[in-house]
């Protein structure tokens, strides 16, 4: 069975860091496009950010306008993990966290993204 694990959330300050983990189990992501969305109370889940499988120039990585420059999204191949270092924390950052995955970039990357695989999500709360 596979399945996409969440941790690493938790009650911070604004200004404080993050580091989520998502862990992959079930089969490994190497190829597949991987990516990190939230969903506040009484909005819709939004992009974050995501990252490619690792071609021979690297990975390459999108962010969502709100989070560029605080907020750097990686993995590693060794361990089949994926993470999100969230820095400068704001409490509009508040949110339930969800990685996702899928071969398809545009399921991933689209403005409505259909992603094969979710993880259950990690709550990160920023108080002011």
């Amino acid at each position: 069975q596979v399945q996409l694990v969440e941790s690493g959330g938790g009650l911070v300050e604004a200004g404080d860091s993050l580091k989520l983990s998502c862990a992959p189990s079930g089969r490994t992501f190497g190829s597949y496009y991987m990516g990190w969305f939230r969903q506040a109370p009484g909005k819709d889940r939004e992009f974050v950010a995501a990252i490619s499988w690792r071609s021979r120039d690297g990975f390459t990585t999108y962010y969502a306008d709100s989070v560029k420059g605080r907020f750097t999204i990686s993995r590693d191949y060794a361990v089949n993990m994926m993470y999100l270092q969230m820095n400068n924390l704001i409490p509009a950052d508040t949110a339930v966290y969800f990685c996702a995955a899928d071969l398809d970039a545009q399921n991933i990357l689209s403005e409505s993204p259909s992603p094969r695989y979710w993880g259950q999500g990690t709550q990160v709360t920023v108080s002011s």
